[in-house]
């Protein structure tokens, strides 16, 4: 391609034009501390609880319900060791195909004496209710299950999971970092207690992020300081970014009747041409699966990373999987739960699509990979781990 092509949107995606214009004017203009009472503090304050609101909005909740954070990761640790820490102890189930912003905190709790089950998908990554039910035991406080996966993209029935935590009165949270802005969802259709989400993988700014917390909920402080948030997340609050984050999730829920079509479209031309390549294989639920979401196991490449960085040189930008382990040469976590062999899972590639994703562009990644693949099998690179 004459110009970069960006198919990694599941890793992070582009600032929207509209975000970036409501921050401006709070970096300047507008710089008040929202914690102040003179008149610039008081309109700072105004742009947060107005953001607050549209958050909230966007996902079917109620302002008081949302909590800023500094992102998806601070979200998850905040649930996981405040339901412990509410709680005295206890057991929490999670699955075993979690982002690590759920798996590493549950290795800490571990050390502080909490039980942990880690549920085991089925092959194409579903987790399933009657799994779930099986794993819960009398003193078991949290199920920690997210919507929608990083590394293969599976949709998880979260209402049906959520209802077998409620039916035992456990809480239940989902990261849905990446289903929020991808699928419409609603915190009361979902049925959960806490929700997760990142601004930056739906157009936002990075370093900004939300916790759905189910009314009367209310957990410890996971940052203690000021009192900021209601007294439950110390800090003086990021204004430009919770502008930029509410004007971004605004604008992509809007937008997505026209986009997710549009999505599905591009992505099923893409599983449709890539499977035509042999020893290639889908990964994920089929059906229930992100709608700008494909990812495969490539076989014969020794790791997926030759790939990767022979499109980037092409000018495609993929994945060989999430972004946060990428420079990790270990296998997937998340393959490796549903039984895929660490070989084969070596040869992981992921591209996720965005809006302005074209169908020239997809036809012109399609004859890049029928050409490179065989090319690369057959310089036999050597395995990375």
């Amino acid at each position: 391609m004459d110009k970069e092509v960006y198919l990694d949107h599941a890793a992070t995606t582009a600032l929207s034009p509209r975000a970036l214009e409501e921050m401006l004017p709070l970096f300047t203009a507008r710089y008040g501390n929202p914690s102040s009472i003179h008149e610039p503090g008081v309109r700072a304050k105004k742009a947060l609880e107005d953001s607050r609101a549209r958050v909230a909005k966007a996902i079917g909740a109620a302002s008081s319900e949302i909590f800023f954070t500094s992102g998806g990761t601070e979200s998850d640790n905040w649930v996981l060791e405040g339901v412990f820490r509410q709680k005295g102890g206890g057991h929490i189930v999670a699955s075993a195909i979690e982002h690590n912003a759920v798996l590493k905190p549950l290795e800490r709790l571990r050390e502080q004496g909490c039980r942990v089950t880690l549920l085991r998908p089925d092959a194409l990554g579903r987790v399933s209710p009657e799994a779930l039910e099986a794993a819960i035991c009398p003193d078991t406080i949290l199920v920690s299950v997210m919507t929608a996966n990083n590394v293969v993209g599976t949709v998880q029935d979260i209402p049906a999971l959520a209802r077998v935590a409620r039916k035992h009165r456990v809480l239940f949270h989902t990261d849905a970092v990446q289903a929020v802005g991808q699928l419409p969802l609603s915190v009361r259709g979902l049925g959960v207690d806490f929700l997760s989400l990142s601004a930056h993988k739906f157009g936002g700014p990075k370093g900004i992020g939300a916790l759905y917390m189910r009314l009367p909920r209310r957990l410890p402080p996971l940052i203690d300081g000021g009192g900021q948030e209601r007294s439950l997340r110390s800090g003086t609050e990021n204004v430009p970014s919770v502008v930029g984050m509410a004007a971004a999730l605004e604008e992509t829920v809007a937008l997505l009747p026209e986009t997710a079509p549009h999505l599905r479209t591009l992505r099923d031309r893409l599983i449709e041409g890539v499977r035509d390549i042999p020893g290639v294989w889908l990964t994920g639920d089929p059906a229930d699966r992100l709608p700008g979401f494909a990812s495969f196991l490539v076989e014969g490449l020794g790791h997926s990373v030759h790939l990767v960085n022979a499109l980037n040189e092409r000018g495609f930008c993929v994945s060989s999987g999430s972004a946060c382990s990428a420079s990790a040469n270990t296998a997937s976590h998340v393959l490796e739960a549903m039984g895929v062999e660490k070989e084969l899972a070596a040869g992981a590639l992921r591209i996720t699509l965005g809006r302005e994703n074209t169908a020239e562009e997809i036809e012109a990644l399609l004859r890049c990979l029928h050409d490179l693949i065989p090319l690369l099998r057959a310089k036999k690179p050597a395995m990375l781990f």
